[in-house]
């Protein structure tokens, strides 16, 4: 069964080891964690009072990812600023509403600043100290945010030592005048980085093995090692499923469908979401996006590969059919319940399906099913 479900007398046998040191240091933060793995909307999600960052906060995160990363939502009051932080774990950002700028430096005295608006994506460099302040007086400015913190956290369970060790990491930020430009280095799918000005709008690149003729880039940020990647897909269309490891936090940045998520021998169970939305497939979950609303669909996905589901060719697991061994599951292979749910859907907008050419061109790559033994 998908919850192996133990005896309670088992269960007590390890009732001392169920709360981590990062649950706890987030309770002392005076924040809660939602430990769910849908939000329908993150931009009215309920925040609490943040003393120690002077703002308002709330934990986004299920339990299957919370050993590896973290997800929070964070707001700047109107006409206020974050209290300054500097931390040993990487963190990557993106603002989902207002504008504002943010201050980096380090121990030489070596300060920049840049400006953002709704739809940046950044990362703060390692150990770096770093500032936010609301461009309005008038508003909140909202941001998410996804961290590995909680490795950190579990390792040294030491707030002083995480947040107060001076050092700079003078190869991730050095003060570089440009460091935080729209720019960067385009490497195949991958992009290196430090600032995207406008998620929303990026210019992306075809990626048929996904399916569906949609366009994908992956984002190294801060050079760091977290993960992150945007992917659009048209209209009435909808991506291959597959599955992959923790801590994928999935951002709705334009368009409204669905997901599907189910652990392998479940039936699916059905998100719906649109601009604003999250969800965060739970563990080796597998999980399928579906466009269908009248603009084409773009998502942003956060998370840290803490253990790498790649082949020896360092191709993500995800990416490659499962008939070759992958967790990709081909369109050729799919339920025929996810091309009913899909027609009823578009149904309901008056659309009907746009997948006949995606059908077609998997069969020109589509491998042979394995033998049975």
């Amino acid at each position: 069964m998908a919850n192996a479900k133990v005896a309670e007398s088992l269960a007590k046998k390890f009732s001392t080891e169920k709360v981590s040191a990062y649950e706890k240091w987030v309770k002392r933060e005076g924040l809660d964690i939602i430990a769910g793995h849908y939000i329908p909307n993150l931009h009215t999600v309920e925040l609490k009072p943040w003393a120690r960052r002077e703002g308002y906060g709330v934990y986004i995160n299920h339990e299957a990812s919370r050993t590896s990363n973290d997800c929070y939502v964070c707001e700047i009051p109107e006409g206020g600023k974050l209290a300054p932080q500097r931390q040993l774990y990487e963190e990557m950002i993106y603002v989902l509403n207002g504008k504002g700028s943010t201050t980096v430096w380090n121990d030489d005295g070596k300060k920049i600043t840049f400006e953002w608006s709704k739809g940046a994506l950044f990362a703060i460099p390692i150990n770096a100290w770093h500032q936010h302040f609301n461009g309005s007086g008038l508003e909140r400015a909202r941001f998410l945010a996804v961290t590995n913190a909680p490795i950190i956290v579990n390792t040294f369970d030491d707030p002083e030592f995480i947040f107060n060790t001076p050092y700079d990491f003078k190869d991730r930020f050095n003060g570089e005048p440009d460091y935080f430009s729209n720019e960067g280095e385009q490497k195949g799918l991958l992009l290196e980085t430090n600032f995207v000005a406008d998620a929303i709008k990026l210019q992306l690149i075809h990626a048929k093995e996904r399916g569906a003729g949609g366009g994908h880039i992956r984002f190294n940020l801060a050079k760091g090692s977290m993960n992150s990647h945007i992917s659009e897909f048209p209209v009435a269309t909808y991506k291959k499923g597959h599955r992959h490891g923790p801590g994928a936090h999935v951002i709705i940045l334009s368009g409204e469908g669905y997901s599907l998520m189910w652990p392998e021998g479940s039936d699916p169970k059905k998100y719906d979401w649109k601009e604003g939305s999250m969800v965060v497939p739970p563990n080796m979950w597998y999980h399928q996006h579906f466009n269908t609303g009248k603009t084409p669909a773009r998502y942003l996905a956060l998370k840290y590969e803490g253990v790498a589901f790649r082949n020896e060719q360092g191709v993500p697991k995800a990416w490659i059919s499962q008939r070759l061994g992958g967790d990709q599951i081909d369109y050729a292979d799919e339920s025929q319940i996810v091309r009913d749910t899909f027609v009823n859907e578009l149904a309901r907008n008056g659309l009907q399906p746009r997948m006949d050419d995606a059908y077609e061109k998997e069969l020109e790559d589509l491998p042979p099913l394995p033998e049975k033994k």
